[in-house]
Parts: structure tokens; C-alpha cells; sequence
């Protein structure tokens, strides 16, 4: 059989009559993968903190999600004994969901082994899966939609293949053996609920991408995407001779096993499409071309391996993709069943707002899709380590880094799809996977196997201003602007003096913009003590008065604050609701500027930061230290007082998407480790690869302060840590920092 023929053959339609597709429908769902590494289980569940907040139902539904994909997971119901279970968690939900009339979509096993007493590779798997599935439907007989095993190629490959997960096998037959007992089991299962529901319809979720590769790899190429299909061919009972794997398969010894699943299938109601854009792979035998981390290969030849985004042209367009193939080759209805992107805000709109536009059209042709799925809702954590180590927080359509849920801008996105033209004015323009930024090595052209379909870009109007033009921050954030596809106007003194009410509105007549970040101010601290007219009239006065401004005119402000609107009454790091004290003009000055943004009765963002370092701006503390000890010379920092130094580029996209997510009033924003200056420069030599005995700790006073300054000043914010942490931005800056520092062009070291 031609594996990339269509199965089962189209229905000619010419003389029929045109059946109108069910409405495109939102479904929802929380990250819920319960995995295994070694013998430690983890449960994203319990790490955004989902499974303890019932009020996230009602949030859920706020949404207008139709049906969401409800974790009922084996691991968490009967963790220890098969026969006793867990039900108080799922009774309340699933009563609460037939309240609020949301269908549960029932997931039994989300890239999980089982609980302890059994795995992907027990014999008995399938039995007792199934067992476990009954028990559920016994209990919730009213629930139609299943998905018993959540992406079972996937799971297999990341336990029985790569090795990431229990049971932690690296080797082929471990793979196809761990694929067809979940394939046995997802058939033993809906058999199992068909005896209580004969009505219950199997939704079949898993990640789906195409490989592409240079001629030579081609062999390699033809047979991922072959495999690619293998958890819905054997479903569909088609893994039969003819088929691309049946010798393969037939030789590791699995025919028995082949010809009993095809005599009884269990073909899905529902296709349900993963597809990321990492889920497009590119195979290439130049491994000079890429980095060593890509690099692998098969018995044969050696290749790397990197994501098909990165260095396509044209870029592919994965989701039409992958939706179109597996139309073509199952004719069963499909629906997206997962959309998330681990990105800035923008792009997460955009994302979203790609993966609708692009059901509507591929319905509008002909393709059965049910569905549009908002995936981790309340974020995840870890993904970016394959949840095999601590790794990071990703926010979802709600931010959840303060342990209370908090809504983004993807709240109003979801709210309007399907009703009305993009009304975010980030939305309006291109992701990154349709711009240049997406290429991070030589690319390869590229014949798009689907040039018909295009997703119509709309022109902005309305940018952000940047007042700032000549400081760090200013043009920091401008260059975000820009990295991240948002219109934006860098404005200079000259053009815009904080001093004059009339440059002011001169300049936001001319520019109408849509926000305003003001980035530019008196930044001196020292000096501010015997120029305070001039200190005052910026940060304070001038900072107001433009805001005022902009409040008149229904346009919404970003203000930056500082840690030196604290003083020494106390001693642990400062949130944004205690109260300022603070000990220099400097410190006076800015909270002047809070107080009277916060009179304003619009959106006025007052962002309070510290201790900025970047690598592109040779003023500040962090390139100095560097500069010296790079030199070899000893570099003086302070000990006796305790910072949360803030890594500007991450400052600015955290920004970015406060904006973005119509957020207002005081936050603090730092990289979230407090230390002192002198054990921050230390950290700063280390990972430079400079000595950090170089770094000499003295008081303040010896390092040239004029000013007073609290003792301890760091920053923490109980609205959510919407930053990276101080390791990785040192970690950034240091790679940047040591390659400039062995080169001539030098920006800042």
C-alpha cells in the first residue's frame, strides 16, 4: 500500500447535495502530563497548581470553551492499587463541568507508563488499562468523548526510544513493543466504555509533523514520515502487507500482534492534530553547518537534526500541513487539539490566531474540522528540559507564576475568534516562523507542498512611541519592538522633551500612537543630590505631565520606577504593596512620579526595576566590571548592599508583554536573585571565564556613592515572576560578553 495514497477513498460529491460542517468550535485544555523519570512521578497538574483551584472552571468557561480535554489520569486516580481509587478530585469538576454545560473530553494517560505497578512495556498493560477505563465509565456513564492514551507515538518515543522517560529504553523494538501496547490498550479501553456508552466516540490525539531532508537522507526522511502515522494506521486496522512498516515490524517479531489488531480495529471519531513548530524536522548530512548539539544520526550516516522552520525557504507551513495530509490520507474528522506556543506575548496571539484562520480556510475547502483547541491554559512547566528537570515556567491564556491565575492578552483574542477582524494590534502582523528572524542556519530552498494557502497579513496603524532615543532601556525596548514584529516610533529628546507640554502633544499628534513607554528620565543618582531642579523636573514633573497627557487621550503609559524608592525599614525583598520610604533625591523623584500616576484614572504601568546590566550599552555596572577584569586590573564593588540586578533584555520583553496584556498600576521586575554588588560582579568574572578574585569587596562609600542608599533594596513581585532568573541572564550575557571580548568589534567590552 502507498502510504501517502488517501486509505479510504474520497466521497464523490459533484451530484450530491453540500452538507454544511458544524460550526468551528473552541475546545480547552490544561497541560496535565503525569510522566515518569526514574521512579519519581511528576504532575503538571500540581506544578501550575490547577488541580487545587476549582475557581479555575469558571474562568475556563468565561472563555466559551465548548468542550475541554479533562484529565481523569490513572496515575493520580489509583496510584497504588488498582483497586482502590481516587474520585473526589474528578467527581467535583465533572459535575461542576455539566453545570456550566461544558463537555469533559476524558484523557486516561497523558505521556505517562501507568501508575507503579505496571509500564509501557508490561504484558499486562492493556488489561489493565482497560480495567481502569471501565471503572471510569461505570462511574461517569453520561460522558460521550475519550481520549484514553494522549499522543502514543510520541510517548513511545520519548520513553522507549530516546529515553527520556520511564521505562527508559533506547532501542527499536522497545519502541514499536511500547506503541502497540498503548494501541491495545486504547482498543481494549473504548471497548470497555462502549459496554457502558455504546455511543462514547474515541478522539485520537498525537503530535504530527513532516520530516525533510537533503537528497542523500532521503531513505531517512521517506521512513519518519511513515512512522509518523503508525498510531492511527494500526487504529485503522491498515498495518497489513503492503503497508511501508509491515516488514520492518514483521521482522522484529510483532505479525501476531499485527494481524490481531487489523482483524479488530478501533478507528478514532476524531483525529486530534498536535503540531508544533518544532514538530517539522529537517535531516542534513553537512554537520558543519549546524551545532554539535543536533548532531546524530542512524547506523549508516551521521545528520543533524534541527527544527524545518529554522531553515526551510519558504518557510514550510506545518499546521496546513499536516492538517491536509491527514485528511487526504484518513477522511475522518479532525480537530486541532492543541495550540501553545512558548513564546512572548505577541507571538502567542499570533500563534492562536494562525491555527483558527487556518481551520476556517481549510474548512472553507473542503476539510472536516471540528475544532481549535486552547492548550495549556494555565501554562506549563519544564517542557523546555522534556520535563526531565526542573526547567521553566511558560505561561499559557492564563499566567500563573503568582499562584493566582492572571489573565493575558490571549483572554480577549479567544473571546473574539471567529467573531470579528484581529482587534489586538499585535496580532496584525507576522510570527516569527513567517519573518527572517526564524533562520538560524544557511537556508535550503524549499518546494512548499501546499503554495494555495496563505493567511492574509494586515498593515498596523498605530505604533508604540519609545520616548528615549539615546538611553539603554529605550533603545533596548525598540530593538524588542522590532525582534517581535510591533510597529514601534524610538522618539528622541528633540522631538519629545518631558520638559515641554507642548513637544508632548506635538509629538503624539504626529504619531498617534497606540501606547507610550517612556524610557527616558534622569538617571543619575549621585548627581541628582546637588541637581535635584533638574531630577525632579523629569522623573517627577515631566513624567506626569506626559502622562496626564496620554491619560486625556485614552492612551495607556509604561513609567520605570526604581528599588531606591525604599529605604532601611526593613530588611527582606520589597514587594510592589509595601510601603516607599525613600533615602536620596533620586529615590524622592520617582516616587513623585508613582504618586501621581496613580491618581490617573487610566492605564498608567509603573514598572519598578534595579541594577540594570546588558551586554549592547557600554554604561553600565556589569560591563565595567568585566572591562577590568578582562584588563586585569582589581574592580571595587560594593558589599553592604543587597540588589536584584535586572538583565535588560529580558526587562524589556516582560514589558512588552505587560503591555500587550492590558495590565496596569506597580510592578516589579527584576531577575530575581538578591545579592551584593560585589558577589553579583563575582558571578559576573566567573561565568566570563575571568578571575573573580579580581572583584574586591568594599563599602559603598569607597566606590564613590554620594547618595544614601538602603541596605537592602531587592525587588520580588507577588503579582508574578514574569522574568527569567539571574543565572540564565548571566549565563546570556556571558556568552555575549566573551564572544565580543575575543573579537575587535567589540560593542561594549
Amino acid at each position: 500500500m502507498n502510504v501517502e495514497a488517501p486509505l479510504f477513498a474520497p466521497v464523490d460529491r459533484r451530484d450530491s447535495p453540500v452538507v454544511a460542517l458544524p460550526q468551528l468550535e473552541l475546545w480547552g485544555g490544561a497541560e496535565c502530563t503525569v510522566n515518569r523519570v526514574g521512579d519519581n512521578y511528576r504532575d503538571q497538574l500540581t506544578e501550575t497548581g490547577h488541580d487545587e483551584r476549582i475557581s479555575d472552571f469558571d474562568l475556563i468557561a468565561q472563555l466559551g470553551v465548548k468542550s475541554l480535554r479533562m484529565p481523569m489520569l490513572w496515575e493520580r486516580v489509583a496510584p497504588d492499587n488498582p483497586e482502590q481509587r481516587l474520585w473526589g478530585w474528578t467527581d467535583e469538576r465533572i459535575a461542576l463541568l455539566r453545570n456550566l454545560d461544558i463537555r469533559p473530553i476524558a484523557g486516561l494517560l497523558h505521556h505517562g507508563s501507568g501508575p507503579h505497578y505496571t509500564s509501557l512495556l508490561d504484558d499486562g498493560f492493556p488489561e489493565k488499562f482497560a480495567a481502569y477505563a471501565l471503572s471510569v465509565a461505570q462511574r461517569y456513564p453520561d460522558i460521550l468523548d475519550w481520549t484514553p492514551i494522549n499522543e502514543p507515538l510520541t510517548t513511545a518515543r520519548f520513553s522507549a526510544l530516546y529515553g527520556h522517560w520511564y521505562p527508559h529504553r533506547k532501542d527499536e523494538r522497545s519502541f514499536w513493543l511500547a506503541l502497540c501496547n498503548q494501541v491495545d490498550a486504547t482498543r481494549e479501553a473504548m471497548r470497555a466504555i462502549r459496554s457502558v456508552n455504546p455511543n462514547a466516540r474515541l478522539f485520537q490525539t498525537d503530535d504530527l509533523g513532516r520530516t525533510y531532508s537533503t537528497a542523500s537522507l532521503s531513505m531517512q526522511a521517506d521512513f519518519d514520515n511513515a512512522r509518523r502515522w503508525a498510531g492511527w494506521d494500526l487504529l485503522c486496522g491498515i498495518v497489513v502487507p503492503g503497508h511501508r512498516l509491515w516488514k520492518r515490524l514483521v521482522r522484529i517479531g510483532l505479525e501476531e500482534r499485527l494481524v490481531s489488531i487489523a482483524e479488530d480495529p478501533c478507528p478514532p471519531d476524531i483525529i486530534g492534530i498536535n503540531h508544533y513548530l518544532t514538530s517539522d524536522r529537517f535531516l542534513d548530512h553537512r554537520l558543519e553547518r549546524y551545532p554539535t548539539a543536533s548532531h546524530g544520526g542512524n547506523k549508516w550516516l551521521s545528520f543533524a537534526d534541527v527544527e524545518a522552520i529554522r531553515v526551510l525557504e519558504p518557510a514550510p507551513d506545518g499546521l496546513t500541513v499536516a492538517l491536509r495530509e491527514a485528511w487526504e490520507r484518513y477522511h475522518i474528522p479532525m480537530a486541532i487539539t492543541e495550540v501553545h506556543l512558548g513564546c512572548t506575548r505577541d507571538e502567542q496571539l499570533r500563534w492562536m490566531r494562525d491555527a483558527w484562520a487556518t481551520a476556517e480556510i481549510l474548512r472553507a475547502s473542503g476539510l472536516d474540522i471540528r475544532a481549535v483547541t486552547a492548550w495549556a491554559l494555565f501554562g506549563n512547566k519544564g517542557w523546555n528540559t522534556l520535563l526531565t528537570a526542573p526547567g521553566l515556567y511558560e505561561p499559557g491564556v492564563f499566567d500563573v507564576s503568582s499562584g493566582n491565575p492572571r489573565k493575558t492578552a490571549l483572554v480577549d483574542l479567544i473571546g473574539q475568534l471567529g467573531k470579528s477582524e484581529d482587534s489586538h494590534p499585535a496580532v496584525v502582523s507576522s510570527g516569527w516562523w513567517r519573518r527572517d528572524i526564524r533562520c538560524l542556519h544557511p537556508t535550503v530552498p524549499h518546494r512548499p507542498l501546499y503554495p494555495d494557502h496563505r493567511i492574509e497579513q494586515l498593515n498596523a496603524e498605530q505604533p508604540i512611541l519609545i520616548v528615549g532615543a539615546t538611553g539603554t532601556l529605550g533603545k533596548a525596548i525598540y530593538r524588542a519592538c522590532q525582534h517581535r514584529n510591533l510597529p514601534a516610533v524610538l522618539s528622541s529628546r528633540d522631538e519629545l522633551n518631558l520638559c515641554d507640554e507642548r513637544s508632548i502633544v506635538k509629538t503624539l499628534d504626529r504619531i498617534m500612537p497606540s501606547a507610550v513607554i517612556n524610557a527616558a528620565g534622569w538617571v543619575r543618582v549621585d548627581d541628582a543630590e546637588n541637581e535635584s531642579a533638574d531630577c525632579y523636573n523629569t522623573n517627577s514633573i515631566g513624567a506626569a505631565t506626559l502622562s496626564q497627557i496620554c491619560n486625556d487621550r485614552g492612551i495607556t503609559t509604561i513609567n520605570f520606577s526604581s528599588d531606591l524608592v525604599f529605604g532601611n525599614d526593613r530588611v527582606v525583598p520589597r514587594s510592589e504593596t509595601d510601603p516607599v520610604n525613600p533615602l536620596n533625591v533620586y529615590g524622592e523623584s520617582k516616587a513623585q512620579m508613582e504618586q501621581a500616576l496613580q491618581s490617573l484614572d487610566g492605564k498608567h504601568i509603573i514598572v519598578r526595576t534595579a541594577a540594570f546590566f546588558s551586554p549592547f550599552d557600554e554604561h553600565n555596572f556589569a560591563v565595567d566590571a568585566i572591562r577590568s577584569v578582562k584588563a586585569g586590573a582589581p574592580f571595587k564593588a560594593a558589599s553592604d548592599q543587597i540588589i536584584s540586578p535586572t538583565y535588560v533584555p529580558d526587562l524589556s520583553n516582560a514589558v512588552l508583554d505587560l503591555l500587550l496584556d492590558g495590565e496596569d498600576g506597580i510592578w516589579h521586575l527584576s531577575s530575581g536573585t538578591p545579592l551584593s554588588w560585589a558577589d553579583f560582579a563575582r558571578q559576573l568574572a566567573m561565568h566570563c571565564e575571568f578571575d573573580p578574585e579580581l572583584i574586591v569587596p568594599v563599602p559603598g562609600q569607597q566606590v564613590g556613592w554620594r547618595a544614601s542608599r538602603p541596605e537592602n533594596c531587592a525587588l520580588f513581585s507577588e503579582r508574578g515572576a514574569t522574568m527569567p532568573s539571574l543565572a540564565l541572564a548571566i549565563e546570556k550575557f556571558s556568552e555575549i560578553a566573551v564572544r565580543w571580548s575575543h573579537t575587535k568589534e567589540a560593542c561594549a567590552i
